[in-house]
């Protein structure tokens, strides 16, 4: 691991760690560029703009103090998705985002992986709100959001994905209440 990145913290859940990504992981992540499941996230995408990609996940991490984790399942080590925090300079502020890769998908890992991200962005960071943007025909996305108590509230538009729906989560307060 590179020394910009041995100071991220490892999370961890029943079934999931969740750690820093690597470039061991591109595998991985330019097989879910490849896929259509890419298609709410920028995809798909040719390998060579998969690893582009990776390494935008990678530098998140130095440039903003936080980024998102590589997810990994703790049965099979397999690399299950991608789960954290993204705050790209047109961001209106930092955004809670998930993408699981195939074969992942509908095992509820990614709420197990996002509440544990928004655990640590509320405990540990200090942080009283997040959101996550989603496009409105990505149901499954808006779905998860909705589990994890986020309510619509306010649209984005995004210079290349067009116009987005702000999910708001709960505050700190409200989740204990």
């Amino acid at each position: 691991m590179t020394p910009a990145l041995a100071n991220i913290p490892v999370l961890e859940t029943e079934r999931l760690v969740l750690r820093a990504p690597e470039a061991g992981d591109l595998d991985a992540v330019a097989a879910f560029y490849a896929s259509p499941r890419s298609a709410f996230a920028g995809g798909p995408l040719d390998p060579a703009h998969a690893w582009r990609q990776l390494a935008i996940e990678i530098g998140h991490w130095p440039m903003r103090g936080y980024g998102r984790w590589t997810v990994v399942r703790r049965d099979t080590g397999a690399r299950a998705g991608l789960v954290g925090i993204i705050h790209p300079p047109a961001w209106p502020e930092p955004e809670l985002g998930w993408d699981l890769f195939d074969g992942h998908e509908g095992q509820g890992l990614a709420s197990e992986a996002a509440r544990a991200v928004r655990d640590h962005c509320y405990r540990t960071l200090g942080w009283t709100t997040l959101i996550s943007l989603i496009a409105p025909d990505n149901t499954r996305s808006a779905a998860l959001a909705r589990r994890l108590g986020a309510r619509i509230d306010g649209r984005f538009d995004h210079i290349r994905h067009g116009s987005l729906d702000i999910w708001r989560h709960p505050a700190p307060e409200e989740i204990a209440a």
